[in-house]
């Protein structure tokens, strides 16, 4: 487990994430990253991926298009 704190930058919220952290995600600086809640409720860091955005970007339309089923499935 990592441990990092929430700070304030100008009018935004930044985390700050180590070394260590960069390395697990196989990340680095200026590179896009997604904060994705799991089923549990929790939260997840995900580095890009071209299918996963992809995956994403299609569930977003279609909570869009469906959202009244969407609300009633809810």
């Amino acid at each position: 487990m990592f441990e990092t704190k929430i700070r304030k930058v100008g009018n935004s919220a930044v985390l700050t994430l180590s070394k260590e952290v960069l390395a697990v995600l196989d990340a680095a600086e200026g590179d896009t990253i997604y904060l994705v809640r799991t089923d549990d409720g929790s939260l997840a860091l995900r580095r890009h991926d071209n299918d996963f955005s992809d995956a994403m970007e299609a569930a977003e339309i279609g909570g869009r298009r469906f959202s009244k089923a969407m609300d009633a499935l809810a």
